[in-house]
C-alpha cells in the first residue's frame, strides 16, 4: 500500500443525502472519483436524474435516487432496498438541509418545526438506519454538514443555527457510543462557500463578509469535499468527535 491509498475509497459503499448540488454535489463527485461507489439523494425524480446522468458523464459507479431525509419510514424504505441490493453503505455523508432566513419574533412555528426536521430530525433518522450495518461490519464513517453559524450564530437564522449547533453534540455523542466498532463520526462546519443557497445575497453583505476571512476569498464546494474524504479515508480514521471547521479562518475555535 502506498501513501496514496490511504486516500482512496476502493471497496466503500457511500450513502450522501442532498447530492444534486452545492456541497452535497461536490463532496459525492469527489467520492466517487476516489473509488466509493456513491448513492447520492434528491428530494425530486428530477433532482435524483441530474445526480445519475452526472455519474455517468464522470464515470462514477453510483446512480441517484429520491428521498425525503425528513420523513422516517422513507430513510427505513431506501435503506432496506439498499441492504436488499447488497448496498449497505459504510460511509454516511448527512449534507441534505433547508435554510429559511427569518428574524427569531418572526418564524413561524411550521417553518421552524421544517427546518428542525430536515436539518436535524433527518441526521438521527438517517444514522440510526445505517449504523447497525456499520457496527456488524465493524468499520464505518458517519460525516456530519454543520455550518459555522452552529458556532457564531447569525441573524435571521435562529432556526437553522441551532440545527447546526446540536448536530456537533449529536455526532460527539455518537461517536462516543460507536467508537468501539470501528466507527468514526465527525461534523464538518463550512464557513462561507459558494452555492446557490449564498448567491442572492446582496455585494454590500459579501464584501463585509471578506474582510472577515484571513484567507481574503469565499470557499468553494470543494474544499469541503476535500476535507469529507480525508475524514472517510483511511487517513482520517484515527480523527472522531471532532467539529473540523473549513472557514478560511472566519471563526478560529
Amino acid at each position: 500500500m502506498t501513501e496514496l491509498d490511504n486516500y482512496s475509497l476502493k471497496g466503500e459503499i457511500s450513502l450522501i443525502t442532498g447530492a444534486s448540488r452545492g456541497i452535497g454535489a461536490s463532496i459525492a463527485d469527489l467520492f466517487g472519483q476516489s473509488n466509493s461507489l456513491v448513492i447520492g439523494t434528491a428530494t425530486t425524480p428530477e433532482g435524483a436524474q441530474s445526480i445519475s446522468d452526472r455519474f455517468k458523464k464522470l464515470q462514477i459507479r453510483g446512480r441517484g435516487i429520491v428521498l425525503d431525509v425528513s420523513k422516517s419510514e422513507q430513510v427505513n424504505q431506501i435503506v432496506k432496498d439498499l441492504k436488499a441490493n447488497n448496498e449497505l453503505p459504510s460511509i454516511l455523508v448527512n449534507n441534505a438541509g433547508i435554510s429559511m432566513e427569518s428574524l427569531m419574533m418572526r418564524i413561524k412555528e411550521e417553518d421552524w418545526n421544517k427546518v428542525i426536521n430536515t436539518n436535524l430530525s433527518s441526521v438521527f433518522f438517517m444514522t440510526k438506519a445505517v449504523i447497525g450495518g456499520m457496527m456488524k461490519k465493524r468499520h464505518g464513517r458517519i460525516i456530519n454538514i454543520g455550518s459555522v453559524v452552529g458556532s457564531i450564530g447569525a441573524v435571521g437564522n435562529a432556526h437553522y443555527s441551532a440545527t447546526k449547533s446540536a448536530l456537533e453534540g449529536f455526532t460527539k455523542s455518537i461517536a462516543l457510543e460507536v467508537g468501539s466498532r470501528g466507527i468514526t463520526a465527525n461534523t464538518i462546519s463550512p464557513g462561507y462557500i459558494t452555492t446557490d443557497m449564498t448567491k442572492g445575497i446582496n455585494e454590500e453583505l459579501n464584501q463585509a463578509m471578506m474582510k472577515k476571512i484571513p484567507l481574503d476569498r469565499f470557499g468553494d464546494p470543494q474544499d469541503i469535499a476535500k476535507a469529507a474524504v480525508f475524514l472517510a479515508s483511511n487517513a482520517g480514521s484515527y480523527i472522531t468527535g471532532q467539529t473540523i471547521h473549513v472557514n478560511g479562518g472566519m471563526y478560529m475555535e
